[in-house]
C-alpha cells in the first residue's frame, strides 16, 4: 500500500463533506457552482464543513466564471474573501490568477500567498490556460504556492497524462502536482503509474448515498496502485 497518495474531495455540499470523512479522503476542496468550474462558496456553508466534516477545508477563492484576468474590484473581493475564510477556520485557499495575456499573475499571486499565511495556497485549473505550461509551472513556484491543480493543459487527465507526468518530474520536490479534472476509479491507477503523482483530486461523483463508497473505492485504487 502506497501511503504517500493524498486524495482531496471537491464538495460543493455538506452532504458530501460526510461522505468525504467516511470515504477515506484526506482534505476538502469546498466550493459552490461545479457546473461553471467552482466558485467561492457561502460563509454559513464554510463555517459548517469545518465543523463537521473533520477534514483539512481548502476554500476556493473566485468570485465568477468569467475568466481569470480579474478587475482591481474584484481583485479586492477576493483579498477579503481570503481574509474570510481564515476567520472560518478553513485550512488553506485555491485561488488562480492570470494576466490578460495568460500568463500567470506573479505579483497578486504572491499578495495573496502572503495573504492567506500560514494557510496553504493550491493554484487551481486556471493554470491549464496558461499559454505556456512549462514557464507556468515555474512561475507559480516562484510565488509561493504549495500544490498547483491541473489536468496537464488538457480537458481531463487521460488526455493530458502525458504531459501531467512532465509537470510532476521537473516539479520535484519544490511543489506539489496535484493531478484532477476526469479522475475516475476506472482510470485511476492509469493515471497512477503514468504520471508517478503523490496527489489526486476529484468530485467523484454528485452527492448520494454511494458517495461514501465511491471515494472509499478511489482512494483504495490509488493507495494500492
Amino acid at each position: 500500500m502506497n501511503h504517500y497518495i493524498v486524495f482531496e474531495l471537491c464538495a460543493e455540499t455538506i452532504e458530501a463533506c460526510l461522505a468525504a470523512k467516511h470515504g477515506g479522503a484526506d482534505r476538502i476542496e469546498l466550493c459552490t457552482c461545479l457546473n461553471v468550474g467552482g466558485l467561492t462558496p457561502p460563509p454559513d456553508e464554510i463555517s459548517q464543513a469545518v465543523k463537521v466534516s473533520g477534514l483539512p477545508i481548502h476554500i476556493l477563492i473566485r468570485p465568477h466564471d468569467q475568466g481569470y484576468n480579474y478587475s482591481p474590484s474584484d481583485f479586492k473581493q477576493i483579498c477579503d474573501d481570503v481574509q474570510h475564510v481564515r476567520s472560518l477556520g478553513a485550512s488553506g485557499i485555491v485561488i488562480g490568477v492570470l494576466n490578460a495575456d495568460s500568463t500567470v499573475d506573479k505579483q497578486r499571486t504572491r499578495t495573496l500567498v502572503e495573504l492567506a499565511g500560514p494557510l496553504e495556497v493550491t493554484f487551481h485549473r486556471a493554470f491549464d490556460d496558461t499559454a505556456d505550461i512549462d514557464q507556468a509551472l515555474q512561475d507559480v513556484i516562484s510565488t509561493g504556492c504549495h500544490r498547483i491543480l491541473t489536468s496537464g493543459g488538457k480537458p481531463d487527465v487521460l488526455t493530458g497524462v502525458n504531459t501531467l507526468a512532465r509537470l510532476v518530474a521537473q516539479a520535484g520536490d519544490r511543489i506539489a502536482i496535484a493531478v484532477g479534472g476526469g479522475l475516475r476509479l476506472q482510470n485511476a491507477r492509469e493515471i497512477l503509474h503514468t504520471t508517478g503523482a503523490r496527489h489526486f483530486h476529484s468530485s467523484v461523483g454528485p452527492a448520494s448515498p454511494q458517495l461514501a463508497g465511491n471515494i472509499r473505492n478511489l482512494v483504495q485504487a490509488l493507495r494500492e496502485g
